[in-house]
């Protein structure tokens, strides 16, 4: 079923060619002769779309559109009318109706725009459930998601919760590895000793073998004391060790050592000290293609790699996308003091088409600038980057050298399109006539990148 649709109209024939259309289309319909009649299936009833007349007796179909919005602000309000004015135009905006068709009406053209309605009634109600989900407590700390991936990753936690198993975390850079590593800390026996994080990519050979095992007096020119490494700065807890793929070949023996006797040498000492420590690994970088490439020891691999979990790109995860961007809103419009409370619909499209090659993190930038920049209480279009507003309109250029880049004929006419309705703001008669097309095949186009998308 396309959706069940509510016709509103007091010409009894036409509430009955309409509907006998409608039916063979896919969709399911009821049809009244009054806005009082409609008010009270709303009342009891779901309907995905109201398609109203303008002009019946009593209440007309503005005036029942504001009527529906005080009862279930979600449905989207098409109005049918022959009668077309500004003043009416306004009205009608200002009573929150969706769309317009003008009379006589063409059939083909009405199953496009309630095909439309009822995809955006669906996704303002996909968004405001994800909006309740982030609004309750969340039962994996600050890990957010609720996608099918998200809930396999949980699963495998669950799983290793009171395991001192060594794990190692893969994926790509900003999927929230670190954040992983914490919750599976915060999970296990060790959860009240020090969780101590350490980036093996951010330090020279030198400066992170100290860091890693600590030094004493005297072991090279600026060690004027005896200083502990993180090994034993994380001593009854857990020792996170982020982007291990980056660590010194020459350092690798010495970390292999130490998880496999539970003994670490400081730099400049000949006493090995006893840790008790849990190691957890993270890196983006393919281990087994270092290895083969000797950048990276296969026996250490193995002891590191006892379980290994896959983090899902935020690409991935679909709708938590949404759920993440409405929690980072929120998390910096307190933190700015701004009352900044929702994202419009054209920004949750958006963002839900963008590629996010960075990730969790780059949506987090996002919603910060996003936040920052904004004058309105919600997030606009104008909020975002150039990159995330135009998400669905890349084209081919001749400079790409990547072929999983580079898209068919209908994708680019299908970007082609939404490209020109853009720069004419939306206007469908313009963009057709710019185009080469009659509206209808515009129209049978955009339903077609519907269904596709």
């Amino acid at each position: 079923m396309k959706g069940k649709i509510l016709v509103v109209d007091d010409n009894i024939e036409m509430c009955k060619t309409v509907e006998k259309y409608l039916q063979i289309d896919g969709f399911k319909v009821a049809w009244v002769i009054s806005a009082e009649e409609a008010i009270e299936l709303i009342k009891n009833e779901l309907y995905d779309v109201v398609l109203t007349d303008l002009r019946m007796p009593q209440t007309d179909g503005i005036d029942l559109c504001g009527q529906i919005r005080e009862i279930q602000p979600d449905i989207p309000v098409v109005l049918m009318t022959a009668f077309g004015s500004l003043e009416t135009a306004i009205r009608a905006i200002r009573a929150g109706t969706y769309d317009f068709i003008t009379k006589p009406i063409e059939m083909e053209i009405l199953a496009i725009t309630l095909e439309r309605a009822v995809s955006h009634s669906r996704l303002k109600g996909q968004i405001k459930l994800l909006n309740d989900i982030v609004r309750k407590s969340r039962p994996h700390g600050d890990i957010i998601g609720s996608s099918v991936p998200m809930e396999k990753l949980f699963d495998k936690l669950d799983v290793i919760r009171n395991s001192e198993i060594s794990v190692m975390l893969a994926g790509e850079s900003g999927t929230g590895k670190d954040l992983v590593a914490k919750k599976i800390h915060n999970d296990s026996s060790r959860k009240d000793g020090p969780f101590v994080p350490v980036n093996c990519a951010a330090l020279p050979e030198m400066i992170l073998e100290s860091e890693l095992f600590g030094h004493v007096r005297g072991a090279f020119t600026d060690a004027k004391m005896t200083r502990k490494g993180m090994f034993l700065l994380a001593e009854g807890g857990t020792l996170f060790l982020d982007e291990i793929g980056e660590l010194p070949l020459s350092l690798q023996p010495k970390l292999l050592r130490a998880l496999e006797d539970r003994k670490i040498r400081p730099v400049g000492s000949d006493k090995e000290i006893s840790v008790n420590v849990r190691v957890i690994t993270a890196t983006n970088k393919d281990l087994e293609k270092a290895i083969g490439d000797g950048e990276f020891r296969e026996d250490l691999y193995y002891r590191i790699n006892v379980m290994q979990l896959q983090i899902p790109t935020l690409r991935e995860r679909g709708t938590d996308i949404v759920l993440l961007a409405k929690f980072f809103m929120e998390q910096f419009s307190q933190r700015s003091g701004k009352k900044v409370n929702d994202i419009s619909q054209p920004v949750m499209e958006r963002l839900l088409n963008y590629n996010w090659r960075g990730n969790v993190r780059e949506l987090k930038n996002i919603m910060e600038r996003a936040v920052a920049l904004t004058r309105h209480d919600q997030i606009v279009l104008d909020d975002l980057p150039e990159a995330v507003q135009s998400a669905r309109l890349k084209a081919y250029s001749d400079e790409n050298s990547n072929f999983k880049d580079l898209i068919s004929i209908n994708q680019l006419e299908e970007q082609y399109i939404e490209f020109i309705l853009k720069k004419v703001d939306g206007n469908k008669k313009r963009a057709a006539e710019i185009l080469g097309f009659d509206r209808k095949t515009l129209y049978r186009k955009l339903a077609s990148y519907e269904k596709a998308n």
